[in-house]
C-alpha cells in the first residue's frame, strides 16, 4: 500500500461518532494515530529548510507567546495534502450540523478543492499549514486562527514529538467562554502522531434559549523541558 492510502486508512480508521461526541462536550477531541513516529519525525526534521516555508513567525516579537512557527508554502509535504483531503469530508458533516443548530447559514461544499476555491475568490489565497516549534520554556497565548472572511469552524493538530520523552508539559489549552457561565478550559497531552480535532472559533452550546455560540480560543502551556514540534492543519486559507 502506498503512503497516501495508509494515512487516508488511518482517517477511516478514527471512531468519528465518538470524535463527535467528545467536540460536543468538550470542543476537542482526539483522533488516535494519523502518523507513525517515523513520519511524525520526518515532518519535524523539515523545519530547517527555509525553501519550504513561505513565512516564519516569532511569536516573542509579536507578543504571541515564545516559540516559532512556519507557513508551509506550496507545494506541501505528502502527508499534509493526503491528511487535508481525506480529514475535510469526516469533518464537514459536524460543521454543518453545528451551523444549523446556530441557525447559520453552512457554506462548505463537499470537497476540499471547491471550497479552497471559494477561498481564493474572497482574496484568501495563501496556504494556512503550519509547523510549530517550542523549546523549553515556550508557549502559545490563547488565540484564534482566523485569516479572513471565510473560516472553516474545525481544525486539527498532530503531535510531532513524543510527550515525556521529547518533551515535558506542552499541553493543548481550549478555554471556553460559556453562555451566563464560568468560562471553562481543557487540557489535552496529544499522544505522538496523534491529532486533536478542536473549535477554530466558536461552537453551539446549550442554553435556555436552544442554543449559543460559545466563542472558543486555543493555546498551548510551557514546554518544561525539551523540545515540542506540531503540525497545524487549517482548512481555510489566508488573505
Amino acid at each position: 500500500m502506498t503512503p497516501a492510502g495508509r494515512w487516508q486508512d488511518r482517517v477511516n480508521a478514527v471512531r468519528w461518532e465518538a470524535v463527535r461526541e467528545d467536540l460536543d462536550a468538550y470542543g476537542c477531541a482526539l483522533t488516535g494515530p494519523l502518523l507513525t513516529a517515523g513520519e511524525a519525525a520526518g515532518i519535524a526534521a523539515l523545519y530547517p529548510d527555509g525553501a519550504r516555508f513561505r513565512a516564519t513567525v516569532d511569536m516573542s516579537r509579536y507578543r504571541f507567546g515564545e516559540g516559532e512557527y512556519r507557513y508551509f508554502r506550496e507545494p506541501f509535504p505528502a502527508a499534509v495534502t493526503v491528511l487535508k483531503e481525506a480529514l475535510y469530508p469526516r469533518l464537514v458533516p459536524i460543521a454543518r450540523d453545528w451551523w444549523t443548530r446556530l441557525g447559520r447559514e453552512a457554506p462548505w461544499p463537499d470537497r476540499l478543492e471547491d471550497w479552497l476555491e471559494m477561498c481564493q475568490a474572497a482574496g484568501q489565497t495563501k496556504p494556512t499549514p503550519i509547523l510549530l516549534r517550542y523549546g523549553t520554556g515556550g508557549w502559545n497565548a490563547l488565540h484564534r486562527d482566523l485569516y479572513g472572511e471565510l473560516v472553516f469552524p474545525l481544525q486539527v493538530v498532530i503531535n510531532l514529538s513524543a510527550p515525556g520523552g521529547d518533551h515535558t508539559g506542552g499541553e493543548f489549552l481550549l478555554y471556553e467562554q460559556r453562555p451566563r457561565a464560568q468560562s471553562r478550559g481543557t487540557a489535552t497531552l496529544i499522544p505522538q502522531g496523534h491529532g486533536l480535532v478542536f473549535t477554530t472559533r466558536d461552537r453551539p452550546v446549550k442554553s435556555r434559549n436552544g442554543w449559543s455560540a460559545a466563542p472558543v480560543r486555543h493555546g498551548v502551556s510551557v514546554v518544561r523541558s525539551g523540545q515540542r514540534f506540531t503540525l497545524g492543519l487549517v482548512f481555510h486559507d489566508a488573505a
